[in-house]
């Protein structure tokens, strides 16, 4: 029955650039908005009449810096505009958005394939990357015994990157892939921090159905199928788990309809996480309910190749590239690879390792030279992986000494160990009793006559664990 229709998805990506001030103002851009509500405030995020805007140039190269790294044109003449309606978190009655002339379009994102479509990978086609200003924040709460609904201007007027693709995406796993590239590329770019759960990145993905036999009548050239009369948004998804369970579930209640020969209406709907379901909030407006025309306060703005060029070059290596440079640089696995670019700092990280390892190389001939040459990318790349390193705290150099470390114990057998361990606490007495009274310090004294005794084939961390672990033995047992 589930093989007659075939889903259609295309989405919606709003993203909170951190900029250091607004889109259209002075004020401050705090991007988890810390402070107390409507401190960062003006005229012009407040909506005051005879407050004019003034475009942060610093979000409109950054806007573009996302286009071109998801291959989109680049128009040399842009424009905002005014897109009209009327909610409490939206003080002047319009938002200041782009409509026809954005400032990125038509670029594209291969996404790999996915559990349910094992056999070939999706291209999504990305229509457009415009830039807008953000809404206040709706906040409920119960005062002197009722419910009130307040409003928090501090998040109005923060510059707000949406990227809207083609309905080119065809189930909630390839949905939630693409996004994870999305999120990946926006993090490489550092324009913003894209954290989900506090609301600078957020999903609205549009779904409807249609029959497959439709396919072979194309609405539009380079589509495989009919675009169906209606569409279902769901609103403001904040985590990757909740855009697969929603899409999921709406998939299934619109075939239940579509089979009982009803059509779903088109509508905003909201993801309801406690019951697992998507909820109805209100009918879908279309552009010409927004009544869009040109900003009177902004004049067009106009590029020349060579500013678009000057924003090329300030891209670095995105994660495709990276990934695809380890694997073969470094020889490492598609698995590896495509956990160690999972972020910058992470991929950096690694090659800084692979360099430490290089540097800290000993002469020819001296004893620790075959532990050295174990330490090659792939076993960085597995200690990295696998040992879940704190690169924040661990530098690379004293991680490849770590490893160092830990292949000399492995080369003492058990027995060896616990000879060394037993010779260090009869020889120091004192220093073990020290440690039962907890003085930590006397453990640490511990450790250095044991490295001493095994002439450093022992890592400190390991021989620390060993000494503790045997002082607490004895202590059971007297």
């Amino acid at each position: 029955m589930n093989n007659n229709y075939t889903t259609i998805i295309g989405l919606e990506i709003h993203v909170e650039l951190k900029t250091l001030s607004k889109m259209f103002c002075a004020c401050k851009n705090d991007p988890f908005f810390a402070g107390k509500p409507n401190i960062y405030t003006c005229p012009v995020c407040l909506g005051l009449p005879g407050a004019l805007p003034v475009p942060n140039r610093k979000a409109i190269d950054w806007t573009i810096k996302l286009g071109l790294a998801l291959g989109c044109e680049i128009p040399l003449v842009s424009k905002f505009d005014r897109k009209h309606y009327f909610y409490p978190d939206l003080p002047k009655g319009y938002q200041v958005s782009q409509y026809d002339m954005p400032f990125c379009k038509n670029g594209f994102l291969e996404v790999e394939n996915t559990r349910d479509q094992p056999s070939y990978n999706r291209m999504v086609r990305i229509r457009r990357v415009h830039l807008e200003e953000d809404t206040g924040k709706l906040l409920h709460a119960v005062i002197e015994g009722k419910k009130r609904t307040l409003v928090d201007f501090n998040r109005s007027g923060v510059p707000l990157v949406e990227i809207v693709t083609e309905p080119d995406i065809r189930s909630g796993s390839e949905a939630t892939a693409f996004l994870k590239k999305i999120h990946r590329i926006i993090r490489y770019l550092c324009i913003s921090d894209a954290d989900m759960e506090k609301g600078s990145m957020r999903i609205e993905p549009s779904i409807s159905m249609c029959r497959k036999s439709d396919a072979t009548s194309k609405s539009r050239p380079g589509l495989d199928y009919m675009i169906p009369a209606y569409r279902v948004e769901i609103k403001n998804i904040n985590s990757f788990r909740f855009v697969r369970k929603a899409i999921d579930y709406e998939i299934k209640r619109q075939r239940e309809l579509l089979y009982r020969g009803e059509t779903p209406e088109q509508e905003t709907r909201g993801w309801n996480e406690g019951k697992g379901i998507t909820v109805s909030q209100r009918s879908k407006e279309e552009a010409a309910d927004y009544r869009y025309f040109p900003e009177p306060d902004i004049p067009p703005l106009r590029w020349q190749q060579s500013t678009i060029k000057t924003i090329q070059s300030t891209i670095p290596e995105l994660p495709d590239a990276k990934k695809k440079r380890f694997m073969e640089t470094y020889d490492l696995s598609d698995y590896d690879a495509e956990i160690l670019v999972e972020t910058s700092q992470l991929a950096d990280y690694f090659e800084e390792c692979t360099r430490a390892a290089q540097k800290l190389m000993p002469d020819t001939g001296n004893q620790d030279i075959k532990q050295y040459q174990e330490i090659n990318p792939k076993s960085l790349a597995n200690w990295i992986i696998n040992r879940k390193i704190n690169f924040e705290e661990i530098l690379p150099a004293r991680l490849v000494t770590q490893i160092v470390q830990t292949k000399k114990t492995s080369s003492i057998d058990k027995g060896e160990l616990e000879k060394i361990v037993a010779q260090v606490l009869v020889a120091n007495s004192k220093a073990v009793e020290d440690y039962k009274k907890g003085k930590e310090q006397a453990l640490m004294f511990l450790v250095g006559q044991g490295m001493r005794t095994s002439k450093g084939k022992i890592s400190p961390e390991s021989l620390k664990k060993l000494i503790a672990d045997s002082i607490i033995r004895r202590k059971e047992q007297e």
